[in-house]
């Protein structure tokens, strides 16, 4: 059974930085790509980032320059937030890709359709 369960959300200043974990367990093949979403009250899910198989990352507009995507041989993935905004206030998901290309990953597919397996969520809250 696939599980992905996220942790380090919080409450934290405008200006303040926090770090997301994601522990993935129960995937058996490693040709998968991960991600971050996340959604804010009354909109959509929308996509953060994004790492491919061959660790090179992908973000959204919004974050880039601010987050940083990463994950370990134990299949563990991370987001490192800096520079927190209140736009950024939401509840955080990671989650897998089943199909994923070798090298890259393209941005068109950071979307909430594109992925299959999903966390139940962490809340960042940040405050002016």
């Amino acid at each position: 059974q696939v599980q992905l369960v996220e942790s380090g959300g919080g409450s934290v200043q405008v200006g303040g930085s926090l770090r997301l974990s994601c522990a993935v367990s129960g995937y058996t093949t490693s040709i998968y790509c991960l991600g971050w979403f996340r959604q804010a009250g009354g909109k959509e899910r929308e996509g953060v980032a994004a790492i491919a198989r061959d660790g090179v990352p992908t973000y959204a507009d919004s974050v880039k320059g601010r987050f940083t995507i990463s994950k370990d041989n134990a299949n563990n993935l991370y987001l490192q937030m800096n520079s927190l905004k209140p736009e950024d206030t939401a509840m955080y998901y990671c989650a897998i890709r089943p199909s994923c290309a070798l090298a890259g990953f393209d941005i068109r597919l950071l979307t909430s359709a594109a992925f299959a397996y999903w966390g139940q969520g962490t809340q960042v809250t940040v405050s002016s």
